[in-house]
Protein backbone atom coordinates (compact mmCIF):
# COMPACT_ATOMS: atom_id res chain seq x y z
CA UNK A 1 0.00 0.00 0.00
CA UNK A 2 1.15 3.49 -0.85
CA UNK A 3 1.85 6.10 2.32
CA UNK A 4 -0.75 8.84 1.37
CA UNK A 5 -0.22 11.95 0.37
CA UNK A 6 -1.85 14.65 2.64
CA UNK A 7 -4.47 15.54 0.22
CA UNK A 8 -5.59 11.78 -0.18
CA UNK A 9 -5.71 10.81 3.65
CA UNK A 10 -9.49 10.89 4.15
CA UNK A 11 -9.76 8.02 1.84
CA UNK A 12 -7.88 5.54 3.61
CA UNK A 13 -8.67 7.28 7.34
CA UNK A 14 -10.92 4.77 9.54
CA UNK A 15 -14.24 5.96 9.77
CA UNK A 16 -17.34 4.29 11.76
CA UNK A 17 -17.97 0.76 13.54
CA UNK A 18 -14.31 -0.86 14.00
CA UNK A 19 -14.27 -4.38 15.95
CA UNK A 20 -11.39 -5.24 17.99
CA UNK A 21 -11.57 -8.93 17.51
CA UNK A 22 -11.03 -11.57 20.11
CA UNK A 23 -8.55 -14.10 19.41
CA UNK A 24 -9.81 -17.33 19.57
CA UNK A 25 -7.47 -19.94 21.62
CA UNK A 26 -8.46 -24.02 21.81
CA UNK A 27 -5.64 -26.37 23.88
CA UNK A 28 -3.06 -23.56 24.04
CA UNK A 29 -3.45 -22.68 20.24
CA UNK A 30 -4.80 -20.53 18.39
CA UNK A 31 -7.72 -21.88 16.85
CA UNK A 32 -8.44 -21.32 13.28
CA UNK A 33 -11.62 -22.89 12.63
CA UNK A 34 -13.21 -20.48 15.22
CA UNK A 35 -11.26 -17.51 13.79
CA UNK A 36 -12.80 -18.24 10.57
CA UNK A 37 -16.36 -18.61 11.67
CA UNK A 38 -15.87 -15.43 13.73
CA UNK A 39 -14.48 -13.37 10.00
CA UNK A 40 -17.55 -14.98 8.41
CA UNK A 41 -20.29 -14.11 10.86
CA UNK A 42 -18.82 -10.23 11.94
CA UNK A 43 -17.89 -10.06 8.21
CA UNK A 44 -21.96 -9.84 7.68
CA UNK A 45 -22.96 -7.12 9.78
CA UNK A 46 -21.79 -3.71 8.15
CA UNK A 47 -18.43 -3.38 10.13
CA UNK A 48 -16.25 -0.77 8.70
CA UNK A 49 -13.25 -2.64 9.42
CA UNK A 50 -11.75 -4.98 12.23
CA UNK A 51 -8.56 -4.52 14.46
CA UNK A 52 -6.51 -7.91 15.21
CA UNK A 53 -3.74 -8.66 17.70
CA UNK A 54 -5.35 -5.96 19.95
CA UNK A 55 -5.69 -5.35 23.54
CA UNK A 56 -9.13 -7.54 23.09
CA UNK A 57 -7.49 -9.96 20.95
CA UNK A 58 -4.96 -10.38 23.86
CA UNK A 59 -2.17 -9.81 21.45
CA UNK A 60 0.64 -9.41 24.16
CA UNK A 61 0.17 -13.24 24.51
CA UNK A 62 0.76 -14.17 20.87
CA UNK A 63 4.18 -15.06 19.28
CA UNK A 64 5.28 -13.37 15.86
CA UNK A 65 4.37 -16.46 14.12
CA UNK A 66 0.60 -16.76 15.75
CA UNK A 67 0.53 -13.10 14.60
CA UNK A 68 1.02 -13.88 11.42
CA UNK A 69 -1.08 -16.58 10.90
CA UNK A 70 -4.09 -14.36 12.95
CA UNK A 71 -3.50 -12.57 9.77
CA UNK A 72 -3.30 -15.18 7.12
CA UNK A 73 -6.19 -17.27 8.14
CA UNK A 74 -8.14 -13.75 8.69
CA UNK A 75 -7.29 -11.88 5.33
CA UNK A 76 -7.58 -15.92 3.66
CA UNK A 77 -11.03 -15.89 4.80
CA UNK A 78 -12.18 -12.31 4.27
CA UNK A 79 -11.27 -13.21 0.53
CA UNK A 80 -12.97 -16.76 0.19
CA UNK A 81 -16.38 -14.85 0.99
CA UNK A 82 -15.96 -11.80 -0.74
CA UNK A 83 -16.01 -9.35 2.15
CA UNK A 84 -14.10 -6.14 1.70
CA UNK A 85 -13.61 -5.14 5.08
CA UNK A 86 -9.78 -3.48 6.04
CA UNK A 87 -8.10 -5.15 8.61
CA UNK A 88 -5.62 -2.94 11.27
CA UNK A 89 -3.05 -4.93 12.87
CA UNK A 90 -2.77 -3.76 16.41
CA UNK A 91 1.00 -3.14 17.57
CA UNK A 92 2.82 -2.18 21.25
CA UNK A 93 6.55 -1.27 22.69
CA UNK A 94 8.79 0.72 24.45
CA UNK A 95 11.68 0.15 21.96
CA UNK A 96 11.33 2.45 19.23
CA UNK A 97 14.37 0.89 17.07
CA UNK A 98 12.75 -2.30 17.53
CA UNK A 99 9.47 -1.35 16.97
CA UNK A 100 10.43 -0.24 13.29
CA UNK A 101 12.32 -3.02 12.52
CA UNK A 102 8.87 -4.68 13.04
CA UNK A 103 7.25 -2.99 11.05
CA UNK A 104 9.30 -3.11 7.88
CA UNK A 105 9.12 -6.94 7.80
CA UNK A 106 5.44 -6.22 8.01
CA UNK A 107 5.38 -4.06 4.82
CA UNK A 108 3.96 -6.88 2.89
CA UNK A 109 1.20 -8.66 5.04
CA UNK A 110 -2.33 -8.19 3.93
CA UNK A 111 -3.46 -5.69 6.33
CA UNK A 112 -4.79 -1.87 5.23
CA UNK A 113 -3.04 -0.23 8.70
CA UNK A 114 -1.54 -0.34 12.12
CA UNK A 115 -3.16 0.52 15.43
CA UNK A 116 0.19 1.11 17.56
CA UNK A 117 0.04 2.19 21.13
CA UNK A 118 1.89 4.58 22.75
CA UNK A 119 5.08 3.28 24.33
CA UNK A 120 4.22 1.96 27.67
CA UNK A 121 5.82 2.08 30.98
CA UNK A 122 8.61 4.06 30.04
CA UNK A 123 6.66 7.01 29.99
CA UNK A 124 8.17 9.14 27.70
CA UNK A 125 7.95 13.11 27.72
CA UNK A 126 5.70 14.69 24.88
CA UNK A 127 8.93 15.19 22.91
CA UNK A 128 9.67 11.61 23.10
CA UNK A 129 5.86 10.63 21.58
CA UNK A 130 6.46 12.92 19.01
CA UNK A 131 10.35 11.40 18.31
CA UNK A 132 8.84 7.68 18.71
CA UNK A 133 5.52 7.62 16.06
CA UNK A 134 7.83 9.94 13.71
CA UNK A 135 10.24 6.98 13.42
CA UNK A 136 7.38 4.87 13.06
CA UNK A 137 5.36 6.64 10.62
CA UNK A 138 8.94 6.73 8.61
CA UNK A 139 9.07 3.18 8.63
CA UNK A 140 5.49 2.07 7.87
CA UNK A 141 4.51 1.51 4.15
CA UNK A 142 0.93 1.36 5.86
CA UNK A 143 -1.29 4.16 7.62
CA UNK A 144 -1.06 4.07 11.25
CA UNK A 145 -3.81 5.28 13.96
CA UNK A 146 -2.23 6.04 17.65
CA UNK A 147 -3.82 4.41 20.69
CA UNK A 148 -3.97 6.73 23.26
CA UNK A 149 -5.00 4.86 26.54
CA UNK A 150 -2.89 5.94 29.56
CA UNK A 151 -4.52 4.00 32.37
CA UNK A 152 -2.70 1.31 29.95
CA UNK A 153 0.41 2.59 29.26
CA UNK A 154 0.82 5.43 32.10
CA UNK A 155 1.41 8.20 30.17
CA UNK A 156 -0.95 10.34 27.55
CA UNK A 157 -0.42 11.82 24.69
CA UNK A 158 -1.48 15.79 24.77
CA UNK A 159 -3.77 17.23 21.94
CA UNK A 160 -0.21 19.69 20.76
CA UNK A 161 1.57 16.36 20.09
CA UNK A 162 -1.11 14.75 18.77
CA UNK A 163 -2.02 17.29 16.27
CA UNK A 164 2.11 17.82 15.18
CA UNK A 165 1.48 14.15 14.41
CA UNK A 166 -1.07 14.13 12.59
CA UNK A 167 1.02 16.45 9.91
CA UNK A 168 2.44 13.37 8.96
CA UNK A 169 -0.06 12.35 6.19
CA UNK A 170 0.05 8.29 6.89
CA UNK A 171 -0.66 8.94 10.79
CA UNK A 172 -4.16 9.35 9.89
CA UNK A 173 -5.93 9.23 12.98
CA UNK A 174 -6.31 8.00 16.80
CA UNK A 175 -8.02 5.50 18.80
CA UNK A 176 -9.21 7.80 21.65
CA UNK A 177 -9.08 6.36 25.11
CA UNK A 178 -7.28 9.46 27.00
CA UNK A 179 -9.94 9.26 29.50
CA UNK A 180 -10.19 13.01 29.88
CA UNK A 181 -13.62 13.95 27.60
CA UNK A 182 -12.42 17.94 27.39
CA UNK A 183 -9.50 16.63 25.82
CA UNK A 184 -11.21 14.45 23.58
CA UNK A 185 -13.85 17.02 22.55
CA UNK A 186 -10.95 19.76 21.64
CA UNK A 187 -8.82 16.89 19.43
CA UNK A 188 -12.44 16.19 17.90
CA UNK A 189 -12.61 20.12 17.24
CA UNK A 190 -9.00 20.53 16.25
CA UNK A 191 -8.01 18.05 14.21
CA UNK A 192 -7.47 18.34 10.54
CA UNK A 193 -9.12 17.14 7.70
CA UNK A 194 -8.66 13.20 6.82
CA UNK A 195 -7.74 12.74 10.57
CA UNK A 196 -10.53 10.43 12.16
CA UNK A 197 -10.79 10.55 15.74
CA UNK A 198 -12.58 7.38 17.25
CA UNK A 199 -13.34 6.90 20.77
CA UNK A 200 -12.22 3.23 22.28
CA UNK A 201 -14.48 3.74 25.18
CA UNK A 202 -17.15 1.53 25.07
CA UNK A 203 -19.53 3.41 27.62
CA UNK A 204 -18.91 6.58 25.92
CA UNK A 205 -20.17 6.09 22.25
CA UNK A 206 -22.78 7.88 22.14
CA UNK A 207 -21.65 10.89 24.03
CA UNK A 208 -18.23 10.56 21.44
CA UNK A 209 -20.47 10.55 18.50
CA UNK A 210 -22.67 13.41 19.56
CA UNK A 211 -19.42 15.32 20.49
CA UNK A 212 -18.50 14.79 16.34
CA UNK A 213 -16.28 11.65 16.93
CA UNK A 214 -15.59 9.85 13.68
CA UNK A 215 -16.79 6.50 14.89
CA UNK A 216 -15.40 3.75 17.14
CA UNK A 217 -13.50 0.86 18.36
CA UNK A 218 -15.02 -0.94 20.68
CA UNK A 219 -14.98 -4.93 22.33
CA UNK A 220 -18.75 -4.84 23.31
CA UNK A 221 -19.39 -4.72 20.06
CA UNK A 222 -19.01 -8.15 19.21
CA UNK A 223 -22.59 -8.66 21.09
CA UNK A 224 -25.45 -7.22 19.61
CA UNK A 225 -23.46 -5.97 16.61
CA UNK A 226 -26.30 -4.88 15.09
CA UNK A 227 -27.74 -2.25 17.55
CA UNK A 228 -24.09 -0.49 17.57
CA UNK A 229 -24.07 -0.36 14.19
CA UNK A 230 -28.06 1.16 14.32
CA UNK A 231 -26.61 4.21 16.27
CA UNK A 232 -23.66 4.63 13.64
CA UNK A 233 -26.19 5.40 11.25
CA UNK A 234 -28.47 6.89 12.57
CA UNK A 235 -25.91 9.91 13.52
CA UNK A 236 -24.49 9.59 9.94
CA UNK A 237 -28.58 10.20 8.70
CA UNK A 238 -29.09 13.01 11.68
CA UNK A 239 -31.51 10.94 13.66
CA UNK A 240 -30.41 11.80 17.15
CA UNK A 241 -33.86 9.91 19.11
CA UNK A 242 -33.09 6.85 16.88
CA UNK A 243 -29.25 6.75 18.37
CA UNK A 244 -30.56 7.25 21.70
CA UNK A 245 -33.11 4.55 21.96
CA UNK A 246 -30.72 1.97 20.35
CA UNK A 247 -28.12 3.42 23.02
CA UNK A 248 -30.94 2.98 26.05
CA UNK A 249 -30.45 -1.00 24.61
CA UNK A 250 -26.84 -1.33 25.26
CA UNK A 251 -26.59 0.88 28.62
CA UNK A 252 -27.00 -2.58 30.51
CA UNK A 253 -25.34 -4.99 27.94
CA UNK A 254 -21.67 -2.69 28.22
CA UNK A 255 -21.23 -2.81 31.94
CA UNK A 256 -21.64 -6.33 32.22
CA UNK A 257 -18.77 -7.64 29.24
CA UNK A 258 -16.40 -5.15 31.15
CA UNK A 259 -17.38 -6.21 34.44
CA UNK A 260 -14.31 -8.34 34.66
CA UNK A 261 -11.25 -7.88 32.54
CA UNK A 262 -11.74 -7.78 29.04
CA UNK A 263 -12.19 -10.29 27.15
CA UNK A 264 -12.95 -12.48 29.35
CA UNK A 265 -17.04 -11.97 29.52
CA UNK A 266 -16.80 -11.30 25.69
CA UNK A 267 -15.01 -14.54 24.90
CA UNK A 268 -17.52 -16.35 27.30
CA UNK A 269 -20.74 -14.81 25.88
CA UNK A 270 -19.04 -15.85 22.13
CA UNK A 271 -18.59 -19.48 23.34
CA UNK A 272 -21.84 -19.44 24.94
CA UNK A 273 -23.40 -18.96 21.79
CA UNK A 274 -21.68 -21.03 19.72
CA UNK A 275 -19.51 -18.67 17.25
CA UNK A 276 -15.90 -19.80 19.19
CA UNK A 277 -15.40 -23.40 20.62
CA UNK A 278 -13.47 -22.48 23.74
CA UNK A 279 -13.76 -20.05 26.12
CA UNK A 280 -9.74 -19.99 26.60
CA UNK A 281 -8.10 -17.14 27.71
CA UNK A 282 -4.13 -16.88 28.09
CA UNK A 283 -2.83 -16.00 31.68
CA UNK A 284 -2.35 -13.69 33.36
CA UNK A 285 -6.23 -13.39 31.90
CA UNK A 286 -8.22 -15.89 33.65
CA UNK A 287 -12.07 -16.94 32.68
CA UNK A 288 -15.07 -14.82 34.16
CA UNK A 289 -16.22 -16.00 37.64
CA UNK A 290 -18.67 -18.43 38.73
CA UNK A 291 -21.25 -15.12 39.65
CA UNK A 292 -20.40 -13.56 36.58
CA UNK A 293 -20.80 -16.84 34.51
CA UNK A 294 -24.27 -16.53 35.76
CA UNK A 295 -25.34 -12.92 35.12
CA UNK A 296 -24.30 -13.55 31.00
CA UNK A 297 -26.41 -16.61 30.66
CA UNK A 298 -29.18 -14.89 32.35
CA UNK A 299 -29.15 -12.04 29.69
CA UNK A 300 -28.14 -13.98 26.55
CA UNK A 301 -31.40 -16.18 27.46
CA UNK A 302 -33.12 -13.16 27.86
CA UNK A 303 -31.90 -11.85 24.61
CA UNK A 304 -32.73 -15.46 23.48
CA UNK A 305 -36.24 -15.27 24.21
CA UNK A 306 -36.75 -11.47 23.04
CA UNK A 307 -35.58 -12.76 19.42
Amino acid sequence: MEIPSSANRSQVSPQGLWLPLITPFRDGALDETSLRRLIRHYGTLGLDGLVLAGTTGESLTLDEDETQRLVEVSADELARQGYRLPLYLGLSGSNTRKLAKRLHSLADWPIAGHLIACPYYSRPSQAGLIAHFRVLADSSRHPILIYNIPYRTGVNIGNEAMLQLAERANIVGAKDCCGDPAQSAELIRRRPPGFSVLTGEDAFYHAALTAGADGAILASAHVETASFIAIRDAFARGDEPAAGAAWRSLTDLVPLLFAEPNPAAIKYWLWRTGLIDSGELRLPMTPVSAALAVRLDGAIDRMKSAA
